[in-house]
């Protein structure tokens, strides 16, 4: 028998309720990406098992793309910075462009602030008096490479150069004839010389002429053993899905007739947003090495992001051969040099990366750090020597450089397991968990009223006064002084406790099957009816002095409250517990 539809039904969700609307932008304008024919293609099931060379362009491409360049202080202060997190390959200017950048490759040089196995590198155009200017700039340096460049693409060919494919490709011919001829005369034997040629945006040419301008630029060069040639195929704007950039690069890679002998670099621009995943599938597909800067750094929407890259690595168990361990003192460097911010939400570095509002994150990153403990401690090991698994934090805070604290903070959108975090992380209280929801209802009307986020410090203030009653602030109906127990032959417990209670100095007696049950027979003495419910305890820290918490779950005058006792003597944390609960029935 049908079921028949009753009145009143929603109607149900289709395909049509949401199908899109034309934008009215002009599409018209956009011709699509050129894909590669490569039906045999390899990188997919490739993987990325090793670090690349890398190569920093921030002095280079990075400071021209700043609205106030780098001055020579700040371009110091970054060459410092990126020899120190160990980039062996660093692009240093563009001495040609004029004296700024000419005399800081010679200050770099002459001051003796290149260490022995870093090659600095220099961008030229090719033209010959660029040229002559750019090898200067290296005399003296141990290890040096001149990068050339000239655009290949065929727009540039038709509206910049409006020359053809064979005078552009003798564009890169004689420029490279014409930087090994000033190399030969213009630095000595203690230089280590090399050669980096660009097919500048590479995305945009045409593969077979892109290879045949690299394979003459190798022919006059002369790649051997020992002597390797860099080709770098430039994303100068990216046009295209990230997997048509490996398409290419693995073209490039199967026809070029030296290959052997090729370092293949990869240099991402991120105009479609895209950057790290054409690299790292450039790499897939066959790359040597990624060029890029500190945070993406670079003109429009920037370079390849290195900092990105090579955590990537890092949280695959993999060595960027980077070091990355003081992510904010990096961070802190480069907005220095570079005169702008890093975004909050930037990956690894930005202040709000490893942070959870959210209350369910918050309580799934709890529960991660306690089951890394338990985990650690079956094994016999520190959480430092298993494999980390926390949900959210796809690295290890700690491995940048940050502190725990910045992990879980507070906000309206936040719930008990951010709130138990921060106690527990800061104060060593690890409540139980129906004590989690009763104190995250009392944040959350805190946050609700009042709006913003909560720092530890204030919910720390708010649960003292919640729960913690002390000399500072004595409030309750309660004041505990001393507290003494003797225990009779068939397993009572006669307590005696003094209190200030009401004001007035007290001595409060009771007997029970234990200290917490005869302070709840002496409670009802003066007239207050609680009920134990629950009970919890554990130490806050180790040896002969450690502190214990101790949380009680108490029925009091029909309501159902928590306590809260901490004391080096464990009764004694337990009688604070019993009186945090019934001192807050009382406010």
């Amino acid at each position: 028998m049908s079921q028949q539809p009753f009145v009143g039904r929603p109607t149900p969700i289709t395909n049509a309720t949401h199908s899109q609307q034309p934008s009215g932008m002009p599409i018209h304008k956009y011709g699509s990406y050129e894909q590669v024919d490569i039906p045999d293609r390899t990188w997919p099931d490739a993987r990325v098992t090793k670090a690349p060379r890398w190569l920093s362009t921030d002095l280079r491409d990075g400071n021209q793309s700043l609205i106030d360049p780098m001055t020579p202080a700040r371009k110091r202060e970054m060459f410092d910075l990126l020899v120190r997190m160990g980039y062996k390959e660093i692009e240093v200017g563009f001495p040609s462009s004029g004296e700024t950048d000419f005399n800081f490759v010679r200050s770099i040089i002459e001051e003796g602030a290149i260490p022995d196995d870093v090659t600095i590198s220099v961008l030229t155009q090719a033209r010959e008096d660029l040229i002559e200017r750019t090898v200067e700039s290296l005399i003296g340096a141990h290890r040096a490479t001149v990068h050339l460049y000239n655009a290949t693409a065929p727009t540039f060919r038709r509206v910049v150069f409006r020359g053809s494919k064979e005078q552009i490709k003798q564009i890169a011919v004689d420029g490279t004839r014409l930087v090994m001829e000033y190399a030969d005369k213009l630095l000595g034997p203690e230089t280590i010389f090399g050669y980096q040629y660009s097919p500048e945006i590479f995305t945009d040419t045409e593969l077979d002429f892109a290879l045949d301008v690299c394979e003459a630029v190798c022919d006059v060069w002369q790649p051997a053993e020992g002597r390797e040639i860099i080709l770098n195929l430039p994303a100068t704007v990216e046009r295209s899905t990230p997997s048509t950039h490996a398409d290419r690069f693995e073209w490039m890679g199967r026809n070029l007739t030296r290959r052997a002998h090729i370092c293949i670099s990869v240099h991402p621009h991120n105009d479609r947003g895209t950057a790290v995943a054409a690299a790292e599938l450039a790499l897939m597909a066959g790359a040597d090495r990624i060029e890029g800067c500190l945070f993406g750094q670079g003109e429009r929407t920037g370079n390849v992001d290195l900092i990105t890259l090579g955590m990537n690595l890092f949280s695959q168990g993999i060595d960027p051969q980077i070091d990355f361990s003081q992510i904010d003192e990096i961070r802190r460097t480069s907005e220095y040099c570079n005169q702008m911010e890093v975004h909050p939400r930037h990956p690894y570095a930005g202040d709000l990366v490893y942070t959870a509002f959210s209350g369910s994150h918050q309580d799934a990153i709890k529960k991660g750090f306690d089951a890394m403990e338990a985990d650690a401690a079956a094994a016999g090991k520190t959480v430092d020597d298993i494999e980390w698994a926390v949900p959210y934090l796809p690295i290890d805070p700690k491995d940048v450089g940050r502190s725990y604290e910045a992990v879980i903070r507070v906000n309206s959108q936040s719930g008990k397991g951010g709130i138990a975090y921060v106690l527990k992380n800061d104060h060593k209280l690890d409540l139980p968990r129906r004590m989690q929801i009763e104190f995250s209802r009392i944040i959350q009307a805190k946050t609700d009223a009042e709006g913003g986020e909560v720092t530890p410090q204030a919910i720390w203030n708010v649960f003292q006064d919640e729960y913690l009653p002390n000399p500072q602030n004595p409030w309750g109906r309660i004041q505990l002084r001393s507290g003494s127990t003797a225990t009779d032959k068939d397993g009572t417990d006669t307590l005696t406790v003094e209190a200030v209670v009401d004001g007035v100095d007290s001595v409060l007696n009771g007997t029970g099957n234990g200290p917490i049950s005869a302070f709840f027979d002496a409670l009802a003495g003066i007239g207050i009816d609680a009920r134990l419910l629950d009970y919890t305890e554990h130490t806050m820290s180790e040896g002969a002095s450690a502190v214990a918490a101790s949380y009680i779950e108490c029925a009091i005058d029909g309501r159902v409250l928590w306590g809260i006792g901490t004391d080096a003597n464990t009764t004694r944390a337990s009688l604070k517990a019993v009186i945090s609960a019934v001192n807050r029935a009382g406010r």
